[in-house]
């Protein structure tokens, strides 16, 4: 089925859960967050429903290794006050 729609499985070892516990985080936090809230009307809805959650909920609070591990309202913050400073 995989190789049918251009897809290639997981490289991961057998019962190795750091390879997908970022992802099941993810979705988790979507499920109960945007997917349970409600019954969509059409796809769309729930689409720019989940954009939308992503965009202002969940990447403005997930902390980044990129940013120090800070959050970007946190990085953004520290960024102005060393500018004033």
């Amino acid at each position: 089925m995989l190789r049918n729609n251009g897809l290639v499985g997981s490289m991961g070892r057998v019962a190795s859960a750091g390879d997908n516990a970022a992802m099941e985080s993810f979705n988790s936090l979507l499920q109960n967050n945007v997917l349970d809230t409600r019954r969509w009307e059409t796809r769309e809805d729930l689409h720019l429903a989940i954009v939308t959650w992503i965009e202002r909920t969940y990447h403005r609070r997930r902390r980044q290794r990129a940013l120090g591990k800070m959050t970007p309202i946190e990085f953004e913050a520290l960024d102005l006050v060393l500018k004033v400073a």
